[in-house]
């Protein structure tokens, strides 16, 4: 088998002496070329290379949610092929690592690669579905690309939130929780729009949602994770399903204090739940309107300011090892 391996160097935990000796493992077992991103999308450049070629038969991303996200938009550049693309294995080397461990793979990056030379050896693999992003046509936004996401996306709080997380990286700030949970609060305190939301959904022949503070989509379950505590947004969202939404219509100390008791106590049974809560499960198509521009984030990564998203739920797109 021919493989590459695509090593992010400034994954957070993960060092050089532990990136060779997963090289080392892997290589022992396959024709590997690993390569070391050098610059913001190269690990998207490096999977549509891969999708492009005619003998890579497995890519692995070695690094946290945002390197696992580059490579499969490379990937899927043409489009979602199960059967005639690469597939996807992940090592988990970043601070949470929602999609391999929403996958089932264990959260330290040698264990990882143990199970996932022991799932080749036994030809375990699972084909899932993704989320799809794309800019809605006829709106402001209509010239922006479509992007795919693994695990989840958000429009206005949570979004804000892992924003001012990343200016405070950018600042030399660790990423910890301790540093989420301030932001959360500051963002909470200059938020504009937390007791009359700005956001409608709208489906097709269905009437539209309105006045949402945040909006959390869905590919998986859980959202994400506090250590390892996993926190259970939408319930019943899965790989097997398209995507899952929960809106939140008011932002108010009471309910701010209410939704996030739910959320840290939530399970796969679960979720938020509440006069001021809107959960829509196995959505495939539907779009996000704000009237004010509001910060986008899809797995984990902050996008920017967005007037408008296009959501499409796309069933069985990649392949991945387990």
């Amino acid at each position: 088998m021919r493989a590459l391996l695509v090593v992010n160097p400034a994954a957070t935990t993960t060092s050089a002496r532990v990136r060779d000796v997963l090289i080392h493992a892997l290589a022992s077992e396959m024709k590997l070329e690993a390569v070391t991103t050098e610059y913001r999308g190269h690990a998207r450049d490096l999977g549509r290379r891969a999708a492009e070629s005619r003998d890579i038969e497995l890519v692995v991303a070695l690094g946290g949610d945002g390197t696992v996200n580059e490579v499969v938009n490379g990937l899927l550049h043409d489009g979602p092929d199960p059967e005639g693309l690469p597939r996807l294995a992940v090592v988990p080397g970043g601070s949470t690592n929602v999609f391999a461990r929403a996958l089932g793979l264990p959260n330290d990056p040698v264990e990882a690669t143990g199970a996932i030379l022991d799932a080749l050896e036994s030809r375990r693999e699972r084909t899932i579905s993704l989320g799809l992003a794309s800019g809605t046509p006829g709106t402001e936004d209509e010239a922006v690309p479509a992007r795919w996401f693994t695990f989840c996306a958000g429009y206005g709080f949570d979004a804000g939130v892992i924003g001012r997380v990343e200016q405070q990286r950018e600042r030399g700030k660790r990423s910890t929780h301790a540093l989420y949970l301030r932001q959360v609060v500051r963002q909470l305190m200059e938020e504009p729009h937390r007791r009359h939301g700005t956001i409608s959904l709208e489906r097709l022949g269905e009437e539209a949602v309105q006045e949402l503070v945040m909006s959390i989509v869905c590919n998986t379950s859980p959202w994400t994770y506090l250590g390892n505590r996993p926190v259970y947004a939408s319930p019943e969202a899965s790989f097997e399903t398209a995507l899952d939404v929960l809106g939140l219509t008011r932002l108010s100390t009471p309910a701010v204090a209410r939704y996030a008791t739910q959320l840290l106590t939530s399970t796969p049974e679960r979720g938020p739940h509440g006069k001021h809560a809107v959960s829509l499960h196995d959505q495939t198509d539907f779009t996000l309107h704000s009237k004010v521009p509001l910060p986008f984030q899809m797995d984990g990564d902050h996008l920017g300011l967005r007037t408008s998203v296009t959501f499409t739920g796309v069933r069985r797109a990649l392949r991945v090892i387990v």
